[in-house]
């Protein structure tokens, strides 16, 4: 039972803070994961690519798999709603209150004042995914050799596949994500 209190209270501290969409809330689940030791970073590499190939908002998606992967579907539906339910409350309160105070000047700074925020927030995210996707933080602790830790293979890959996209701009953009999912299972990234 303690393990349903501990997925609720960490989405909804994610959906409460993770202003900004999908990419902000990676920060917050790659906390969760080593917080809770449900997952480690090859499983949010790959929660990542996944959410971020399948329909629907890639937060919820991610909330979606570590629910259920720590609690089956209870687990899933705990995790799902409680990174929304900050959202459901927030918006309903704005809701509420945003004729009266959508001309405040004080409402118009704190909107300019969460931009930076919500933008420190993607940054970080990108980060983290540019780390995990061409570093292998456990091979760097293991040898203290930088070369060693470099993911030659995903950085080429991931060259070739910005070329290709630069190059063919009228190429679909599932035909590349299929076509380098592909690729990827190929090569074993």
């Amino acid at each position: 039972m303690y393990v349903i209190l501990d997925l609720f209270l960490a989405f909804f501290k994610t959906g409460l803070f993770a202003i900004g969409g999908g990419l902000a809330t990676i920060s917050f689940i790659s906390e969760i994961g080593r917080t809770y030791q449900w997952f480690d970073t090859d499983v949010l590499t790959m929660m990542i690519a996944v959410s971020e190939s399948t329909p629907g908002p890639l937060g919820i998606n991610m909330a979606t798999y570590v629910g259920y992967r720590v609690y089956g579907v209870v687990g899933a539906l705990v995790a799902t709603g409680s990174l929304v339910l900050p959202s459901i409350i927030i918006i309903s309160m704005i809701g509420k209150m945003l004729d009266r105070f959508q001309n405040s000047m004080y409402v118009q700074g704190i909107f300019r004042m969460i931009k930076p925020i919500v933008l420190g927030f993607i940054f970080s995210a990108c980060l983290n995914i540019f780390l995990i996707a061409f570093f292998n933080h456990e091979a760097y602790n293991t040898s203290r050799n930088i070369f060693e830790a470099i993911h030659i293979k995903s950085i080429v890959l991931f060259a070739i596949g910005v070329f290709v996209y630069q190059k063919y701009k009228k190429m679909h953009p599932i035909v590349v994500i299929i076509s380098f999912a592909l690729l990827g299972i190929i090569f074993k990234l």
